[in-house]
């Protein structure tokens, strides 16, 4: 710092300008290598596969799956090959948030399922997709795309994606809770699209003009999943507010299809913040029972001071003290009940042991089978060698 002040003294205002240009281009060129290492060039050796060419930026498709659909910063792609030249392909792709994400990635299940079957599940990643030649899973912000062209073991798909989720940043580590809210979420998930945009929910719905009303203004999600010939759609608000904005403006947009004679969903219903829409449904009661078994969980946020606070705290504070009550209760039950079982185990054998023993004898005694000393002379002795004699005996 003070050889830069000295510079400036002795240079003037061109230096300092010079100066402050300089430290602007390194604190740039500082962000800029840094921000590249968001998502790492695909490297030249994964386990046993080795790269089989440069990689490559991917700008527009994968798979047929548009990324300006998606809020995508960057993607990559490189080839490998196994250890008997079996060639496999490799796509990164970095979403700006793990919501965008999962919704890349089962937009990209949706139109593999068009050429094989795939199988949701956990075994790579936070969630993925398996078939016969490829592997499709996200973890953190991240998608990873892995197929083949030709027929390949399954284990080195999975040994493959496996080594490519392992350095990858693991994030919340969970699916959007909206999926959970599916009716049979469990089985629907592996049919299911997820969307952050309208583009997206409109290609994986069927281009529907009922949708062309919804909004994802405000971070509006939304999932589609089809119930045997029906589609279900629900969309998400994060807000009341704008929940309430949005049924008006679907309501309204509904009623111009009618009058202009343009197909309507089987059923439109505001539940709580969700906008959810049946199409094809094969009656009017199926599509009730389907809207009907949403599962919706309401929650509140308070944006300030949440004035019950102290009540939510007290109502916790009573639970854990009837908690503690009532389980030092069982505990001191059940140890009053285990005193009393061993005791009269223990003393019931004692009493027994000394019945039998006491029926040994013929005579009546009152020592209780303990030693007495026959003083009184009232006890026959059986053998009357075992007594002392009297004393002018002994001393003789």
């Amino acid at each position: 710092m003070t050889h830069a002040k000295m510079f400036i003294r002795h240079h003037g205002t061109n230096a300092a300008q010079l100066i402050l240009a300089a430290s602007f281009c390194l604190l740039f060129l500082t962000a800029t290598a840094f921000g590249n290492q968001t998502l790492s060039p695909l490297a030249g050796r994964i386990g046993e596969f080795r790269a089989a060419g440069p990689t490559s930026t991917v700008e527009r498709t994968v798979s047929a799956v548009s990324l300006a659909s998606f809020p995508v910063t960057q993607a990559l792609t490189r080839s490998y090959l196994g250890a008997e030249n079996e060639r496999l392909s490799v796509t990164l792709i970095e979403a700006r948030t793990e919501t965008a994400a999962y919704a890349l990635l089962t937009a990209l299940a949706e139109e593999a399922r068009r050429a094989e079957t795939l199988a949701g599940s956990a075994a790579v990643g936070t969630w993925s997709y398996i078939g016969p030649n490829r592997v499709i899973f996200f973890k953190g912000n991240t998608v990873v795309l892995v197929e083949s062209r030709s027929p390949i073991a399954p284990e080195k798909l999975l040994a493959l994606a496996g080594a490519l989720a392992e350095p990858l940043d693991r994030g919340e580590g969970d699916i959007p809770p909206l999926v959970r809210h599916l009716p049979e979420w469990e089985t629907a998930q592996n049919r299911a699209v997820f969307a952050v945009t309208l583009e997206g929910l409109q290609a994986a719905a069927g281009n529907r003009p009922a949708l062309d009303a919804v909004s994802f203004a405000g971070g509006t999600e939304a999932v589609t999943a089809p119930y045997g010939a029906a589609r279900l759609v629900i969309v998400e608000y994060t807000t009341p507010q704008f929940a309430a904005e949005n049924d008006r403006r679907i309501t309204g947009h509904l009623q111009d299809l009618k009058n202009a004679g343009e197909p309507l969903p089987s059923l439109y219903r505001r539940v709580g913040n969700y906008a959810v829409f049946v199409f094809d449904a094969p009656n009017e009661a199926f599509a009730r029972r389907l809207v009907d078994s949403i599962s919706y969980e309401q929650v509140v946020r308070w944006l300030g001071h949440n004035p019950r606070a102290w009540e939510r705290l007290e109502r916790a504070y009573n639970r854990m003290t009837a908690g503690i009550v009532v389980s030092t209760l069982k505990a001191t039950g059940v140890a009053l009940l285990f005193c009393l079982g061993l005791g009269a185990i223990v003393g019931g054998a004692v009493f027994s042991r000394r019945r039998m023993r006491a029926a040994r004898f013929r005579n009546y005694t009152d020592a209780g089978d303990m030693i007495r000393l026959n003083i009184d002379e009232l006890t026959t002795q059986n053998d009357p060698s075992r007594l002392l004699g009297p004393a002018d005996a002994r001393s003789r």
